[in-house]
């Protein structure tokens, strides 16, 4: 499974062609710049092929161990409120340049998609209102979420289902975060260079997740573009590694969840 778009390079915008963001997120760039190599090519099969058997293998291992806990939480979920365990969305994967016929969550009719649309998974952690005045990003002390659910965010549990996407290779473990159509077309309005983030798969953790955090603005779409591209451009094994670590931080501090 190639996890990059052949012609990302065609595609990707120029760093001085996207928005300025800020003296924050320069000094961030300055490190990556000084510990991101720059000779492992991206392509290299060798690489990918090597991300590929990472994804299915750390997939089957989390699934596995999320199936002994399922039963509990399932429980806990259905107690706290009315609804479903699960919870799925239609999102926006990779840039394959095709056609999709069907419908997204926020647009019910045929549509050209930018990427190919893919149902993503996760435990429910809102009620099942929450949308009911229609789509909405999460704020911070949201009243729509539960209280299962707030732990459930804070420890991201409720992203664990999604290693079942990147088990059927419509994820992989790190890459930019997949959006829903309504937003992808938004932010395409309004940010240039947007759809470069389609050139790679959607990854359940990446660069923009542990640097970012949720989108509350333009300014933070912009900077998680910067970020994403980014690693589109310079993936490789020492920078996976550094966002694995970063992951983990995030996961135990419960850092920027919502």
């Amino acid at each position: 499974m190639v996890n990059f778009s052949d012609n990302a390079q065609a595609t990707l915008p120029h760093p001085a062609a996207l928005p300025s963001i800020g003296h924050e997120t320069a000094r961030l760039f300055q490190d990556l710049e000084r510990t991101a190599p720059r000779g492992e090519p991206r392509h290299s099969p060798l690489y990918l092929g090597l991300r590929r058997a990472s994804d299915i293998a750390v997939s089957v291992i989390a699934l596995s161990l999320f199936a002994a806990l399922l039963p509990l939480i399932a429980l806990a979920i259905v107690v706290d409120s009315r609804g479903p365990v699960f919870y799925s969305q239609t999102r926006i994967g990779r840039n394959q340049r095709r056609r999709n016929a069907g419908h997204a969550s926020c647009e019910r009719r045929k549509v050209i998609y930018p990427g190919r649309p893919f149902r993503i998974w996760k435990l429910r952690s809102m009620r099942t209102d929450a949308e009911r005045n229609g789509p909405q990003l999460a704020q911070a002390g949201d009243a729509r979420i539960t209280r299962v659910g707030r732990f459930l965010r804070q420890t991201r549990l409720d992203e664990v289902p999604q290693f079942w996407n990147v088990l059927m290779g419509e994820m992989t473990l790190i890459g930019p975060r997949p959006e829903r159509l309504c937003f992808v077309r938004q932010y395409e309005a309004t940010v240039p260079g947007y759809l470069a983030r389609l050139d790679a798969l959607p990854g359940i953790t990446g660069l923009a997740q542990v640097n970012n955090g949720y989108d509350e603005d333009l300014r933070s779409v912009q900077r998680k573009l910067r970020l994403d591209t980014f690693y589109i451009t310079r993936a490789s094994w020492t920078l996976d590694l550094r966002i694995v670590l970063s992951t983990v931080r995030v996961v135990l501090t419960g850092e920027g969840a919502r």
